[in-house]
């Protein structure tokens, strides 16, 4: 399964970096191995374009996708869209940060907050 996270580089700076979680087969499907969390909250706009200037993320979360389209646009004015199905892991704490467009809503997403000392390593090609 494929994730785009976004972090802070040395250069205070965000970028996207694309990840792939593995999955395993088993007797009931596919399934990832099991990933421990600190909380989850749904999020649901109004369908009004909401926009957001740059900013860092709040706090390490994987965010899924689940009706609209929204972008996201870092400080270099790269930009990737998300929609329904897609995840993506915002990571970029500190410095520039990056900016949340919605592009087409309303936006449903559902974030989940990952602990401070989750390592994606494992999701690297």
């Amino acid at each position: 399964m494929k994730v785009t996270r976004f972090y802070t580089g040395d250069d205070d700076r965000s970028h996207f970096e694309d990840l792939e979680i593995s999955w395993d087969d088993t007797t009931r499907g596919l399934r990832t191995s099991p990933i421990s969390v600190n909380g989850l909250m749904f999020r649901a706009s109004e369908g009004d374009a909401h926009f957001l200037e740059l900013h860092p993320a709040p706090r390490r979360q994987l965010i899924l996708c689940m009706a609209g389209v929204v972008e996201i646009e870092l400080g270099d004015g790269e930009k990737r869209q998300f929609g329904p199905g897609d995840v993506y892991f915002a990571d970029d704490l500190t410095g520039e940060g990056h900016r949340h467009r919605e592009i087409s809503g309303p936006l449903i997403h559902a974030w989940v907050f990952l602990p401070e000392d989750f390592d994606p390593a494992p999701w690297r090609a």
